[in-house]
């Protein structure tokens, strides 16, 4: 395996690899279905499916290319390649390879499609544009984050959960992103004809996801969200839900926004 792509990512995500095969039916696997439909994967098409996490894309992907075509899945977190080979036995054409996708060396593919894994890249546009040469001449990309405002809402009141159980400070606002810039229909088409694309086109997919007490700590453990308790001590954690759960009843968060944008395009 080379650099991973994000340490800390890649850390949370390795933590939460069997929690997030679990929050997949509420939240990935829906996701994916409306990403891979709009990038519309064809029989005997030859595949990267980038950060693939347990496979929520890529296995319906290889299942629409059939043994005539090819689909490489690549992500740098071992458990959820462990748990995407499992869940892809019977499909020959799904290749999963624990990897840095950035420094991947796979090339002239039909279609390169990553589903909520750009903006993890420490460069997303470098890591991006690195995407975008694996495709062939004429190949097509589909790339998939969430729409502004999505997914907010969970990680600024599970911030402040941690916080007041640990007694530290309220969290400050954090970095600025070129995803905070990107995460619009327009700014995002136009941020990927920078990139040297055409033919780009962003679908939207409103999607939402219920809060209940059980799904909402679930997308706590099977999501980058675990990262945020890296740092909490294993007594305190329930101490932590339960403060989580409270916040979110008091603020009336009883759905989240999981709105998503998918960007096809030509290379």
């Amino acid at each position: 395996m080379g650099r991973p792509v994000n340490t800390g990512s890649r850390e949370a995500f390795d933590a939460a690899a069997a929690d997030f095969a679990v929050l997949g039916r509420h939240l990935w696997e829906p996701v994916a279905a409306d990403a891979v439909a709009v990038a519309d994967p064809r029989e005997g098409e030859r595949v990267l499916d980038a950060c693939c996490g347990t496979g929520a894309s890529a296995v319906p992907t290889a299942k629409l290319v059939g043994r005539g075509g090819m689909v490489d899945a690549v992500d740098i977190s071992a458990p959820m390649i462990a748990e995407l080979r499992r869940r892809g036995e019977g499909l020959p054409q799904l290749r999963a390879h624990e990897a840095d996708v950035t420094s991947w060396s796979g090339t002239g593919y039909d279609l390169v499609q990553s589903v909520l894994g750009i903006f993890f890249f420490p460069d997303m546009t470098e890591g991006t544009r690195r995407l975008i040469g694996m495709a062939r001449p004429g190949g097509r990309v589909a790339f998939t984050i969430w729409r502004s405002g999505a997914m907010v809402a969970a990680g600024r009141q599970l911030a402040l959960a941690v916080a007041e159980v640990r007694r530290t400070d309220p969290p400050g606002e954090r970095k600025p992103h070129l995803i905070d810039r990107i995460n619009r229909p327009a700014t995002f088409a136009a941020w990927l004809r920078e990139l040297g694309l055409s033919g780009v086109d962003v679908a939207v997919r409103e999607r939402s996801l219920p809060m209940t007490p059980e799904i909402a700590w679930l997308l706590v453990l099977g999501s980058g969200y675990r990262g945020a308790l890296s740092d909490v001590p294993p007594d305190s954690v329930p101490a932590v839900r339960e403060r989580y759960l409270t916040r979110l009843r008091d603020a009336g968060i009883d759905e989240l926004d999981a709105t998503t944008l998918t960007a096809t395009a030509t290379r």
